[in-house]
């Protein structure tokens, strides 16, 4: 009798460790950076925004990654696009890269644009943020998940009311979702979007 019983527990002991092995299995697999990323559907960013300065220059102070392979490899990505000049920032900090959309490939109707053909640049070391353009609707939305703030000389009238810093990304996946925010700013640049 005790056999039986000692056989029972075990069972469900083995059962129950299956089941709670399937669900974190199951819940890792789907927190992966493999689902495709849509406005519908962007991520929180995790923690606290960074620190920033609230003038120019706009800076992103704190939370740089640790690892700037995920830095490089978005600079890598963001000048393979395209019909993308890069060039020394125009309007930035000394050092600052700028992507500028070639002659004939920008959206003449959109305020996608710091100055000329800049829609977004790269802070040099140590802040590592971008500044880039986006549509109203959709830089509210990405600041709203906390992958952003808008830029402070907006309200002073000197820029467009829809440039944002894109905070540096600290993780592959952060990296991820900074590709798909780049992508929108890109596409919103060349007129492909609203």
């Amino acid at each position: 009798m005790k056999a039986a019983k000692i056989i029972k527990v075990l069972a469900i002991t083995l059962a129950f460790i299956i089941v709670c092995s399937s669900i974190l299995y199951n819940d890792k697999n789907e927190s992966s950076m493999d689902i495709q990323i849509t406005l519908e559907n962007i991520p929180a960013r995790q923690g606290d925004r960074p620190l920033t300065t609230n003038t120019n220059p706009h800076t992103q102070l704190n939370q740089q990654p640790g690892d700037l392979s995920y830095v490089q490899e978005l600079k890598d990505w963001a000048f393979a696009l395209l019909h993308i000049e890069k060039r020394p920032s125009a309007i930035s900090v000394p050092g600052a890269i700028a992507m500028c959309m070639e002659e004939g490939h920008s959206c003449d109707s959109c305020n996608a644009f710091m100055i000329g053909t800049e829609f977004a640049h790269f802070h040099p070391h140590p802040d590592h943020s971008m500044h880039l353009g986006l549509s109203k609707e959709d830089a509210a939305r990405i600041i709203d998940k906390g992958w952003g703030e808008w830029h402070p000389l907006i309200k002073r009238g000197f820029l467009p009311p829809n440039i944002i810093m894109m905070y540096a990304p600290r993780t592959q996946e952060e990296l991820e979702v900074a590709k798909f925010i780049l992508g929108l700013s890109y596409a919103y640049a060349k007129g492909e979007m609203d």
